[in-house]
């Protein structure tokens, strides 16, 4: 597994921004492989470093646990969030589970949880190509020439984003399948056509569905949603 800069890794494990994570590293509170480091220059392996950050493990080596959760609006897709509401709040287990990549505050839908450091990074690293599936509502409607913008891709931040699966569901409401997942993509994507969004579900990460889960509620993936989640990555 390819390494990876330890702040990247604790942004990509949803424990702070890349910039906070500076912050903790500089100011001693992280350790790899119970060393504390102080350097921004250390690289970590997913799959063979432990890392800690205020004696919590990021990193486990008991069994993988992999959760499927119903996030709603409101949460956020993060460890730590001082006086917000987090999705770990939502899971009444005992082990340690960190987010796999991020669902911003005002959506809902499907967010993965795990302990596996080689599958969160294979899910949080674009090269890997997954597919991941969401529902939009937008407040006006969507003229088909917006939909094929947003089919062909737009310019955002310095690059284009890729093609994307785009399917018209009513007026005002659409299905999108993306390859990647920029900060607030889909929303900076509808801005661009002159709309805005007014509800975002995330219903597909790879072949995991979002199905009938409840909202707010979460389940244990099945083993074989494991098996061809690995063999899809």
């Amino acid at each position: 597994m390819a390494e990876m800069r330890l702040q990247k890794f604790l942004s990509g494990a949803g424990i702070c921004s890349r910039r906070k994570g500076e912050e903790y590293i500089k100011a001693g509170w992280v350790k790899v492989n119970g060393k504390i480091v102080t350097e921004l220059g250390v690289k970590v392996d997913p799959d063979r470093d432990v890392v800690e950050v205020d004696s919590d493990a990021i990193r486990s080596d008991t069994v993988p646990i992999y959760i499927a959760l119903n996030k709603p609006r409101g949460y956020v897709s993060s460890c730590h969030q001082q006086n917000e509401k987090i999705v770990l709040d939502l899971l009444d287990i005992a082990e340690r589970v960190y987010p796999i990549g991020r669902l911003d505050k005002d959506s809902s839908g499907l967010l993965l949880l795990t302990n596996d450091g080689r599958l969160h990074h294979r899910l949080s690293h674009p090269s890997f190509n997954h597919e991941k599936e969401y529902e939009v509502t937008v407040a006006k409607p969507l003229p088909e020439g917006a939909l094929r913008k947003l089919a062909n891709g737009l310019p955002m931040m310095g690059t284009r984003t890729r093609p994307a699966r785009v399917k018209r569901i009513s007026a005002k409401r659409f299905w999108i399948v993306l390859q990647e997942g920029k900060n607030r993509q889909i929303r900076r994507m509808v801005r661009k056509v002159g709309n805005q969004v007014v509800d975002l579900r995330r219903i597909r990460i790879a072949n995991i569905e979002l199905g009938s889960l409840p909202l707010g509620r979460w389940r244990h993936l099945t083993k074989k949603e494991n098996d061809d989640l690995f063999k899809a990555l």
